[in-house]
């Protein structure tokens, strides 16, 4: 099997220096202990920052052979990497703007910027030591966004993973980042990129959209000649080590915590979260004096046990959030306390898991609010604990992850201090009977779905989709194959050319009539039709006058919208059969889609009617599409008519008529010895489709296709047709 690279900005192990001396230390979080848990049969190298700064060389040699006899390849960073990349750009940029505290986001500090470069290219040459070329690259997490471009850069053919652990924003947010390009680039080089929740995934796709221009279909995206897979994977937990935590510690100490925990019987509400403005932790402490307020019973018989984690200590707003989180815990305190009670517990300070998970145990409820949150693994560890009492109430945030999977929570909103006052009450009161119902249903799924189960359905569907590619493999047009076609072209003696126009000759544009032929393209053209054995024809959905205006003076045999007119000796010929009267019942039709979609326009041509949304969003035009279809299938089938659904594009025309049977009159008007045809949508398959066998198709994209071959863009198109014009015929 391939060797597994893990990156990420943290290892799994930290170290620090006191003393003069080095101590190493399990790093805490998700990714670590998430990733331990995997095969270890599967080859694995870990990348990443140690934490501190180690500037001496001697203690840089030593870290990095000790870190390579666990596999692990250390990232140094300075003190100026770790102020600007880590607490900067990394912690004052993305971490609020994609948790939408956007009043906390700096957004004009360009060193910031310019080191969350740097370090991502850090990151990148200490992967260029070790990389093999049958590596699978597992990237994680926000800190390192620009990284799978730069090893797509540096290995076109690496498989690479990336996986984005806090929430992605919704396009109207993010796309007020000024470097958004840049991030949106950095994570495409990934082949798989992936999310905790559909949300997210979908936000993404909505931005790789409509800010690069990137089109999906079914979460896969096409990226020049690549595919990228963008899916959803929930992150799950080590379920077995929170369900049984006494076979992994000391038993005895483990069940003193409990008791004394609960010895003096009294409800315990457990909150524990990291020091940070996302987790709504004065909302809960505000929600959890409502409740005393309101529910005088309950004096003297429930505890709010609430555990912060120092984080940030260093930044102004997670100072203020302390000071905050200090008077109101103050204030509930002086409020109600009596000799005997102190309705909060506090506590500042990280607990190590054999505390950690007592406290579960021992909690009745756990009141688990962020404002947003990527997915909160507490919640799930707090379940997880309760799977021999199945007695507990959870309350999640309706803005975590997890809230989608642990459905029988209590799901609230964290800033409606009431639903959650409320949720507290229903909590208090709830039978022994549904906590246990509840429970059993979401243990049910934290069982299946583990944190080994998600590291490996990621792995797997990565794999997938290199065999995806290879199987689906689009038979571009590379040399070999052009050198047959330009050989052939050399030795015919009577040629056929039809060439489609947009997409093809030109890029689309925001309006058709921008569209109009370069002097690159008329030059093309005119090339191609000088040479005596040529036939050169345009095969086009655009009306007969534009083509007229742009290419009437080249001499050319054109046929416009899609085989309706033909242009032959320097005039139009209509085809037979074709009438324009239906247009006075369609009209309205399109005229409303229009009304309902500002930015859409209508396209009236003499024998079609195009309705076009490419400067709307894709989905509202399918959207569009969907609710006027029945509508439009009813009016077309009574008065013989067919809707074309192109490249952003519906088109109304006469039934029969296509730019196939266009083609089968140029096809059969003379002994052809070399046929060349290109186009790039789903018109054009009905060129294809009317060549003989010795003909040659060419595709422009990526789409499935029944040309012979695809080329990826029009310079290529028109790379290929430069060579055609400059080979000269012995």
């Amino acid at each position: 099997m391939s060797r597994l690279v893990i990156i990420s900005n943290r290892l799994p192990v930290t170290i620090n220096k006191k003393d003069g001396e080095l101590f190493y230390y399990p790093s805490a979080g998700g990714l670590a202990t998430g990733l331990s848990s995997m095969d270890k049969s599967i080859e694995q190298l870990w990348i990443g920052w140690p934490g501190g700064n180690i500037e001496d060389k001697k203690e840089k040699k030593e870290i990095k052979d000790q870190l390579a006899n666990d596999g692990l390849v250390p990232v140094f960073l300075s003190e100026k990497d770790i102020e600007l990349y880590y607490e900067g750009f990394s912690n004052k940029v993305v971490w609020p703007h994609f948790h939408y505290f956007t009043q906390f986001t700096n957004y004009n500090n360009h060193s910031y910027w310019s080191a969350y470069e740097r370090v991502n290219n850090k990151f990148m040459e200490v992967l260029k030591e070790h990389l093999r070329d049958d590596d699978v690259v597992w990237v994680h997490d926000y800190q390192l966004m620009l990284l799978p471009a730069l090893i797509r850069t540096f290995n076109p053919n690496t498989e690479i993973g990336f996986f984005l652990h806090i929430p992605f924003p919704s396009y109207e947010i993010f796309r007020t980042l000024p470097w958004r390009e840049e991030l949106l680039e950095g994570l495409l080089g990934a082949d798989q990129i992936g999310f905790h929740t559909y949300d997210y995934m979908r936000h993404f796709l909505s931005a790789a959209y409509r800010i690069a221009g990137f089109e999906h279909n079914f979460g896969k995206i096409n990226v020049g000649q690549r595919i990228v897979n963008v899916d959803v994977f929930p992150m799950g937990i080590d379920y077995e080590k929170y369900a049984f935590p006494e076979r992994y510690l000391d038993g005895e100490h483990f069940e003193n915590t409990i008791s004394r925990l609960t010895s003096k019987g009294r409800k315990l509400i457990l909150s524990i979260d990291r020091l940070d403005y996302t987790k709504g932790i004065p909302q809960r402490i505000k929600a959890f004096e409502k409740f005393i307020k309101k529910n005088p019973q309950y004096h003297g018989k429930v505890t709010l046990l609430l555990i912060v984690v120092p984080s940030r200590s260093k930044v102004d707003q997670y100072q203020e959030l302390k000071n905050e989180v200090d008077t109101l815990v103050g204030k509930v305190d002086g409020q109600f306390r009596t000799f005997g009670w102190s309705p909060i517990q506090y506590f500042y300070r990280s607990f190590p898991f054999q505390e950690l998970t007592a406290i579960y145990k021992a909690a009745d409820i756990a009141l688990i609010t962020p404002l947003r949150d990527g997915m909160n693994l507490v919640a799930k560890e707090f379940v997880a604990s309760k799977e021999v009492s199945k007695k507990g109430v959870l309350i999640l945030s309706e803005m975590a992850g997890a809230s989608n999977e642990l459905t029988d929570a209590l799901i609230v909103n964290p800033r409606d201090i009431t639903d959650m006052e409320e949720a507290l009450e229903k909590a208090m009161e709830m039978s022994l009977e549904e906590q246990a119902e509840r429970l059993t249903k979401m243990q049910h799924r934290l069982k299946k779905y583990t944190v080994k189960h998600w590291a490996e359905t990621f792995l797997t569907e990565l794999s997938q989709m290199s065999v995806l590619k290879s199987s689906n493999e689009i038979n571009e047009l590379n040399e070999d194959s052009k050198f047959q076609l330009l050989s052939d072209y050399k030795n015919a003696k009577n040629r056929l050319i039809l060439l489609d126009y947009d997409g093809t000759l030109v890029s689309f544009k925001p309006e058709p009539h921008l569209a109009k032929p370069d002097a690159e393209v008329l030059a093309l053209l005119e090339g191609l039709r000088d040479s005596e054995a040529n036939k050169l024809v345009i095969i086009s959905g655009r009306d007969k006058d534009t083509l007229g205006d742009w290419l009437g003076h080249l001499d050319l045999e054109m046929s416009a919208e899609h085989g309706v007119w033909r242009f032959q000796k320097s005039n139009w010929e209509l085809a037979h059969g074709i009438t324009n009267s239906w247009k006075k019942d369609i009209r309205p039709v399109l005229e409303a889609m229009v009304e309902r979609t500002p930015g859409s326009f209508i396209e009236e041509k003499d024998y079609s009617i195009a309705w076009h949304y490419r400067k709307i969003d894709k989905a509202l035009g399918e959207k569009r599409i969907r609710e006027f279809r029945d509508v439009l299938l009813y009016l077309t089938a009574n008065l013989d008519l067919q809707v074309l659904e192109g490249n952003k594009v519906v088109e109304v025309k006469n039934s029969g008529v296509n730019k196939g049977n266009a083609t089968l009159k140029w096809v059969n008007s003379s002994d052809w010895d070399f046929i060349l045809a290109i186009g790039d949508d789903n018109t054009d398959e009905d060129i294809f489709k009317a060549l003989p066998d010795f003909g040659y198709s060419i595709k422009v994209g990526r789409d499935k296709t029944a040309a012979k071959y695809s080329l990826f863009g029009v310079k290529k198109v028109r790379a290929l047709l430069k060579e055609l014009v400059e080979i000269k015929v012995t």
